[in-house]
């Protein structure tokens, strides 16, 4: 089967305004190795699973324009907080050595079991935002048998060319583990993200993952500078920064994307990217398709990284009309 690449034009000024309140749903707490981790549910609890997982630096706060809409169509909608973001643990030491997809897909996994309580008959949607998508897909290769769809809106470390499979003695590796770990526990991650956070450094992060202007959307910035301000947050950084940069490429995501493919029963996944995407340019996302033809992609125009919360009226749309052809193409 081959790929379908849909490319849609959207027209910006059409679209309705950033409003959506970042306090959406119910707000609960539950426990991951002792860890607090911090959710949001809002829909009726005997409707279909769907569970938002968020990109780096932000929270479950970040679907404020997603979650009642899909919840008003008949889904019990979760948006999870990773361990590090959001107002889940920051402070991991004894608990977690350091944070990588791994680690968030083993939380992930967790929480599907224990809190939204996925059914053999009645399996879990997930949609992720860049890292949340990452996550989601390397849930899907630990778990496979609890995931109906994922829809990953984008996917970071897209494939850019075949991977060279070069076999490094173990005394090299260690000695790279040994100079990552030294370069972020020397560099000056907490002045930096206080600097970043309490600054108007913020709009210019922020606004590298938008395309259009977010200089006075004073709730994005808040729903990613307050966490940032917590005690912790540049120990988590820290552990984020030493985990990702220390995984092997067997545990990155070209390389859980080729396990997929040969999944038994292996479930459809639509990506979604933002033509105007600064961060994951839209090529690497075309490239990764013709590598893979068995995935899905839908393109916005006049959208970014953030595609989910820049145009959420098309993109809540793009998700309800895949989640409908799904549930009739049984």
């Amino acid at each position: 089967m081959g790929y379908v690449l849909n490319e849609i034009q959207s027209n910006i000024h059409n679209e309705e305004p950033l409003i959506g309140s970042p306090d959406w749903g119910e707000s609960k707490n539950w426990f991951y190795k002792d860890l607090r981790v911090h959710f949001r549910v809002t829909g009726e609890e005997s409707h279909p699973p769907i569970v938002l997982i968020h990109g780096f630096g932000a929270s479950s706060d970040h679907w404020r324009n997603n979650a009642k809409i899909f919840a008003s169509e008949g889904f019990r909608v979760y948006g999870i907080d990773l361990i590090g973001f959001g107002r889940s643990a920051q402070n991991i030491q004894g608990k977690i050595k350091y944070l990588d997809n791994h680690i968030w897909a083993n939380q992930l996994a967790s929480f599907l079991d224990e809190v939204v309580k996925v059914k053999r008959e009645e399996k879990v949607i997930l949609i992720g935002n860049s890292l949340g998508a990452l996550t989601a897909i390397t849930t899907l290769l630990q778990r496979p048998e609890l995931i109906k769809t994922i829809i990953a809106a984008p996917l970071p470390e897209p494939i850019v060319f075949y991977p060279i499979l070069i076999s490094y003695p173990n005394w090299l590796k260690k000695a790279k583990s040994f100079l990552i770990k030294l370069f972020f526990n020397l560099f000056p991650i907490q002045p930096l993200v206080s600097l970043i956070s309490r600054t108007k450094l913020i709009t210019f992060a922020l606004q590298s993952a938008y395309f259009r202007s977010i200089l006075n959307d004073k709730c994005l910035k808040r729903i990613v500078s307050v966490p940032a301000r917590r005690p912790n947050a540049s120990k988590a950084l820290r552990s984020m920064c030493i985990g990702m940069s220390n995984r092997q490429n067997p545990e990155k995501g070209p390389s859980i994307i080729e396990k997929i493919q040969n999944l038994p029963n292996r479930p459809p996944i639509l990506l979604i990217w933002g033509k105007q995407d600064k961060l994951i340019p839209i090529f690497l996302a075309k490239k990764l398709i013709k590598l893979h033809p068995w995935l899905k992609l839908t393109v916005i125009d006049d959208a970014g990284h953030c595609l989910h919360d820049e145009l959420p009226n098309l993109f809540n749309q793009i998700v309800l009309k895949w989640l409908k052809n799904l549930k009739t193409s049984k």
